[in-house]
């Protein structure tokens, strides 16, 4: 078997990538920049830089290197970043998506696709928890645009029969993620006080609630996904929804800190209107169908991101 998978240097790319090798695939990783340096992505990914908005440039890779399955991962996550640069997360996450689908549409149609699409598609829910029938209402410009592509592999798969599947994942994080996101950030602020690196860590809503997962457990659900005889769309949560408040403590606690005495909010910080919402995902379609659940609990997830965060402290 042989994957092809974009955006293969980030964080769900590059856990992917190891899944996909320690079962036996060939995979090839397109990545934005041919000349950056990707130590945490194991060895065997042969790597490729490709305009994944040229549909020419995308068939030409599919046809030299015919791969049975395709992994669409690339495109902006940061989701207040999208704000800053709503056009191009509009091509890569809305216009991205079509070029491949148009170039999978006419190379090889057998190719099987995963998309990776969001839980900001439902930005504020008419439903808690969300399932795949839950309308989608989206907020944000990252939201809008994996709208966009959530509903244009729908309409490639209906009309022309394309094994395409999405997978609307909720919040995952892992070691790999940078701290713009706030559970590493936590991490890191709670592993640097402990060591008398830092005094302070400053973050905006305490109440504010997410459901967060491990990346190692959903990429999981990717591959689980194009394996099956049809393809569909899943919502991948934990089901569980937890607040900054949860996880700071939890973070601190984990280094010997009372939080209180470390942790300040910041009403610079806070995201406004447009970003609040009940994101929260019912995986029962998941569980049911790809025999898939979370391995790691948010406690556990915590003291790993933790726990990594104090080894890359002490050993830099």
């Amino acid at each position: 078997m042989k994957a092809l998978v974009t955006g293969v240097g980030g964080q769900d790319g590059s856990y992917l990538a190891e899944l996909l090798l320690e079962r036996g695939y060939e995979v090839v990783g397109i990545v934005p920049r041919a000349d950056a340096h990707y130590a945490h992505l194991a060895g065997g990914v042969e790597l490729l830089h490709v305009d994944l908005l040229d549909q020419g440039a995308l068939a030409r890779v599919l046809r030299e290197h015919a791969p049975h399955e395709v992994y669409n991962l690339a495109s902006p996550s940061f989701v207040p970043a999208s704000w800053e640069e709503p056009v191009l997360t509009a091509e890569f996450a809305a216009v991205g998506v079509t070029a491949l689908l148009e170039a999978v549409r006419t190379v090889d149609a057998a190719t099987r696709v995963y998309q990776a699409s969001s839980s900001e598609i439902f930005g504020e829910p008419s439903d808690v928890p969300q399932t795949e029938d839950t309308p989608l209402h989206p907020v944000t410009p990252y939201g809008v645009a994996k709208a966009y592509g959530h509903f244009i592999v729908g309409s490639y798969r209906r009309r022309y029969g394309l094994h395409a599947s999405c997978g609307i994942l909720y919040n995952h994080e892992s070691p790999r993620r940078p701290a713009d996101f706030l559970p590493s950030k936590v991490a890191h602020a709670a592993a640097a006080i402990s060591l008398g690196i830092e005094h302070e860590l400053a973050v905006g809503d305490l109440r504010a609630q997410r459901d967060w997962g491990y990346a190692r457990d959903y990429v999981e659900a990717m591959w689980r996904m194009l394996q099956e005889d049809e393809p569909g769309d899943y919502v991948i949560a934990t089901g569980e929804l937890h607040t900054v408040e949860d996880i700071v403590a939890l973070a601190f606690a984990h280094v010997g800190l009372d939080w209180r005495a470390h942790v300040r909010v910041d009403e610079s910080l806070l995201r406004g209107a447009a970003e609040l919402h009940h994101l929260v995902g019912d995986a029962t379609k998941a569980r049911a169908r790809l025999g898939w659940s979370p391995t790691v609990d948010f406690d556990g997830l915590v003291r790993l991101l933790v726990d990594a965060a104090v080894e890359r402290l002490t050993s830099s």
